[in-house]
């Protein structure tokens, strides 16, 4: 089965959140969730779209991943939802020490395919802007998610305070994606028989359009600015 998954695998699937819920299940979520929380390469894995759609298999995922079944949707969320949330509070406290053993070298470092220093410079200002609560926010925003922890290690954060907002914004994160995407599942499949499973490449879509949104305004209204400064220059 392994051989077949390395043959047949594209680096484009690695976006697909269906590509980790067929070929790994539960365990394959746990891990992109760490490494997108916590570790700079994983910033463009999907994180929201795959809690999404994890949600939408929660129940089969419980039952593939942990070999038994609670029969009750919502316990079966709150188990997935717990195992996931450990996974996104450790990858976060990886993040936070290796920001806080790197350093300024971060900063001077050259970019490469998996690093680039504009995501870090943008989550060096969200974080400026917003404090703590940067941390808890930080969840909801793709890439941001993942410098955040190590911005709030090279500043050296402390410990306790990021312990706080390390926990509330994976819970909520984790937990908001989680039912979401179970619950619109039931909602549209039992009044209107829509079954989300069979258009999942238009939901994830539409999630990537939806969390990124923020992040391009603020592209466009920081070139906007600049562009109005130089010519009062």
């Amino acid at each position: 089965m392994l051989l077949t998954l390395l043959l047949d695998f594209h680096w484009t699937q690695l976006l697909q959140p269906q590509w980790y819920i067929e070929n790994g299940g539960l365990w394959f979520v746990v891990f992109v969730v760490f490494a997108e929380t916590g570790l700079f390469a994983g910033f463009f894995l999907p994180g929201d779209s795959l809690l999404f759609v994890t949600g939408i298999f929660s129940n089969n995922l419980v039952r593939a991943g942990l070999g038994f079944d609670t029969q009750n949707s919502f316990i079966n969320l709150l188990i997935l939802g717990l195992i996931i949330s450990v996974a996104g509070i450790l990858g976060n406290r990886a993040g936070y020490w290796f920001g806080k053993k790197s350093g300024p070298f971060l900063f001077h470092r050259k970019d490469t395919f998996f690093f680039k220093k504009r995501y870090l410079l943008q989550a060096k200002d969200f974080y400026d802007k917003h404090g703590g609560g940067a941390i808890v926010m930080a969840r909801f925003l793709p890439i941001v998610r993942t410098f955040a922890p190590i911005v709030a290690g090279i500043v050296e954060m402390d410990k306790k305070k990021f312990a706080f907002y390390n926990m509330v914004g994976c819970f909520a994160w984790v937990y908001t994606m989680l039912f979401a995407g179970h619950y619109l599942q039931a909602v549209v499949m039992k009044y209107f028989k829509f079954d989300l499973r069979d258009h999942l490449e238009v939901i994830v879509i539409g999630i990537v359009l939806v969390t990124t949104a923020p992040l391009i305004i603020k592209m466009i209204t920081s070139r906007k600015k600049k562009s109005g400064q130089s010519k009062e220059t």
